[in-house]
């Protein structure tokens, strides 16, 4: 297991310029090429300039484009989070050091903070207008602090939150839950609207056998277009998978105070399983106490690859006003609600 850190190429600046010239002469070659599921990715740094130049590893290597990552959200495979429900419960190991309660314990009973209420379920629809407001397309993680399938978040606001997914198209939606009993069966009856959309990606986490590896079989059931697995924290060997109908795969160990150790061989027997059945692979990290120390290579390179979308230009601020106003979403309040179903 190579935990080495990620490495630049702050003292090798000759290696950036002949890695951009190959960019260059590839793509000029392949311009009709388009990305598929799987790829490859180094990651170049000078001083603070990032670039991540992709190579495609299921077409013959031959494939290369450029993608800018997000300085919006510290987590490696989103641009930014929205959050129009906020605090959770725990209902299954993976829960056990959840990093979003951490945080939001930490400002309970400070008058005006987000998390004056801690990490009890507020619905927050002052937020729900957020993705109309963005002056460019993100990618989008939702709910990062909280689960909007939680049992107690009332279904008519799931579906607002929906609604404003499938208007705001310009953006992808990352949607991640570990109810995936209750995506499934809102998926088949009050979302079906939602369900065949490609810029809406419905995940579930899976962290063991126990409570995780059922989940991929009640999202695949969704029958949704766009199915992703958050393989994270990966608390043991998860054994063999059946990823049909899964279009991503994240795999990550815990971080933080008490985190439980993940071993290399569980992540490469799921990284040989997403090349097997061509699912594109994403390690976010080793985790660890101190999750820097060990960084996010594997086997001596880094897995960022990402399903292949097509992605909708942004329309003009008059005509985002206009789609958010048919809406009839709540602006200018900062109130919360407690949420029961």
């Amino acid at each position: 297991m190579n935990r080495n850190r990620l490495s630049s190429v702050d003292q090798a600046d000759e290696s950036l310029l002949k890695c951009l010239q190959r960019f260059q002469t590839l793509a000029q070659a392949n311009t009709s090429k388009s990305n598929e599921n799987g790829s490859k990715v180094t990651k170049l740094v000078t001083g603070r300039q990032k670039m991540y130049v992709l190579q495609s590893v299921r077409d013959g290597g031959n494939f290369w484009r450029t993608r800018q990552m997000s300085t919006n959200s510290k987590i490696e495979w989103t641009d930014t989070t929205w959050n129009p429900v906020r605090g959770c419960t725990k209902i299954s190991a993976g829960c056990k050091h959840c990093y979003a309660e951490t945080f939001a314990e930490r400002f309970r009973g400070v008058p005006g903070n987000p998390f004056e209420y801690g990490f009890d379920l507020r619905l927050v629809p002052h937020k729900l207008p957020e993705p109309f407001q963005w002056t460019k397309p993100q990618m989008v993680f939702v709910n990062s602090m909280s689960d909007l399938f939680h049992e107690d978040v009332p279904d008519d606001y799931i579906v607002q939150v929906t609604q404003v997914m499938t208007t705001a198209n310009w953006h992808i939606y990352q949607v991640l839950t570990k109810r995936a009993d209750r995506l499934r069966d809102l998926l088949q009856t009050k979302l079906r609207f939602a369900a065949n959309l490609e810029h809406i990606w419905w995940g579930t986490s899976v962290e063991n056998k126990k409570s995780g590896v059922p989940r991929i079989k009640q999202l695949r059931d969704a029958k949704a277009k766009m199915n992703f697995l958050s393989i994270e924290p990966l608390l043991e060997d998860l054994g063999k998978l059946n990823l049909k109908g899964m279009q991503w795969v994240i795999v990550g160990g815990e971080s933080g105070n008490g985190a439980r150790p993940m071993q290399g061989e569980w992540v490469t027997s799921i990284r040989e399983q997403c090349i097997y059945q061509n699912v594109p692979f994403f390690f976010k990290q080793w985790g660890g106490v101190r999750k820097a120390r060990y960084g996010r290579e594997l086997d001596g390179r880094t897995y960022d690859e990402y399903p292949t979308v097509n992605r909708q230009p942004i329309p003009p601020l008059a005509v985002r006003r206009d789609l958010e106003a048919r809406l009839m979403l709540p602006r200018d309040s900062r109130s919360t609600v407690a949420a029961i179903a």
